[in-house]
């Protein structure tokens, strides 16, 4: 069989990787369990109807179909074109509908799961990726202070995190679509979309794109980049942005929506979390109508955002009840893969195993198993040597494996040695325990240059 060639932008991480990608996941989750979300696990795919609404992530949607599809007798009529999600809100929203009446809102839900976009594949971005969401989903009606409190929620989990600082910078559609109304912009959804590309063109080509897609006058124009040249780590954009002259019901509630997200989530003090307001955040997405958010990573602002998410009134409706939600995505693999690739990050040992046994000859092997069920039994990790080769030869199978610890069984008594740094000592598989650090792999952190 020739060597498999790899598949660009499906990634798999070697054992190593997986331990920090592991223990980023689990640090995740108990941050949104001690904040009392319960994990959800949807299926991997939705009828193609639902994943494509015309937008431009359609041409990206993997299709899923049985390679006989439609063959068998009775099969054509009931056979339907599925799709692998794209991104983890689609199917969160069919969930919330289909299982509504199981559910008590408030319902506060996260999720860390694979999805599938078939883009090109770049640093950053890939065709299957691991996001982790968190969201609040209400009945009807959702107070504001969700918004507050979802955001605070991941402000928290990333600042536990192994990972560079990290900046969560909000806006709030209420306060831009108030102020471009207020300002009489003809087209206001057009001028959101349009404002939403400074990162990618010059404020020059955006205020043309005003003037031609959204109505705007060369004035406008100019006072919508005002706007979103507003960007500080208080709560000062209020008098800055009334200075602008604008009057709006809509724009005063935005602002008082966005001081009230900044003050909750810088509030508290973090370590290598911080927080602004910056007016030139949109979100492209149509359903966001209140707060929204990016996450950049320090470093790493070639990756654009790392993360993202806002309010939206209208997740899921079936006709009869709205339910209106409150979320944020962060992208575990769009994170991770870079520090991976880059040394930032990584694991401190490829297996789990904190001890390897030895095994003195195949005789005594059963000896070796009765070491390492003892161990086992006390929580400890363990492995028993694959073969009774000299002690030399079992201590070099441990330190390629990165164990840090050898059992000498003895019929005079048990001896582990720690290989790093040689020491040994006599021990009793019912009392020994490895030091804390040691105990399972841990992530390691190459301190970066500011």
């Amino acid at each position: 069989m020739p060597r498999p060639t790899p598949l660009s932008g499906f990634p798999e991480l070697l054992p190593a990787a997986r331990v920090v990608e592991r223990e980023v996941i689990a640090s995740l989750s108990q941050t949104f369990e001690l904040h009392g979300f319960a994990n959800i696990e949807t299926r991997v795919v939705e009828p193609l109807d639902r994943l494509a609404k015309g937008g431009e992530i359609d041409k990206e949607i993997y299709v899923l179909r049985r390679l006989q599809a439609g063959d068998d007798e009775g099969d054509a009529a009931d056979d339907r074109v599925l799709g692998l999600h794209f991104d983890l809100t689609v199917p969160f929203a069919r969930y919330v509908l289909e299982h509504a009446g199981h559910l008590e809102f408030p319902f506060r839900r996260f999720q860390v799961q694979p999805a599938w976009r078939g883009e090109r594949p770049q640093e950053g971005r890939f065709r299957q990726f691991t996001q982790a969401d968190v969201d609040i989903v209400g009945r009807d009606v959702l107070p504001f202070h969700h918004d507050v409190e979802v955001m605070r929620v991941m402000v928290d989990a990333l600042d536990a995190l192994p990972i560079p600082p990290v900046s969560f910078q909000f806006n709030n559609r209420k306060l831009i679509q108030g102020f471009y109304r207020g300002l009489g912009v003809p087209d206001v959804t057009a001028a959101i979309r349009t404002i939403d590309k400074l990162d990618k063109l010059p404020a020059e080509r955006v205020a043309e794109l005003l003037v031609d897609d959204a109505g705007a006058t060369p004035v406008q124009a100019q006072r919508c980049l005002e706007l979103a040249t507003i960007r500080v780590p208080d709560t000062s954009f209020v008098e800055q942005v009334r200075a602008l002259g604008v009057e709006d019901e809509l724009l005063e509630e935005g602002l008082a929506e966005l001081a009230a997200v900044v003050e909750g989530c810088a509030a508290g003090g973090h370590r290598h979390v911080t927080v602004e307001a910056n007016l030139r955040i949109a979100r492209g997405l149509d359903y966001y109508t209140g707060t929204v958010v990016e996450i950049f990573m320090e470093g790493y602002e070639r990756l654009k955002s790392v993360g993202g998410g806002g309010r939206y009134d209208a997740l899921a409706s079936d006709g009869r009840t709205t339910y209106p939600g409150v979320g944020v995505s962060f992208g575990v693999s769009r994170t991770l893969i870079p520090l991976l690739a880059d040394g930032v990050l990584a694991g401190s040992r490829p297996v789990p195993s904190a001890v390897l046994v030895a095994v003195v000859d195949e005789e005594s092997r059963g000896a070796s198993l009765a070491v390492a069920d003892a161990l086992r039994a006390r929580g400890i990790p363990c492995e028993v040597a694959a073969s009774a080769q000299k002690f030399g030869k079992q201590i070099r199978y441990a330190e390629r494996r990165g164990i840090p610890f050898v059992w000498f069984p003895g019929a005079d008594g048990d001896e582990v040695k720690d290989i790093r740094t040689g020491e040994q000592a006599a021990a009793d598989p019912a009392a020994w325990t490895p030091p804390a650090e040691d105990l399972r792999p841990q992530v390691t952190i190459k301190e970066t240059e500011q």
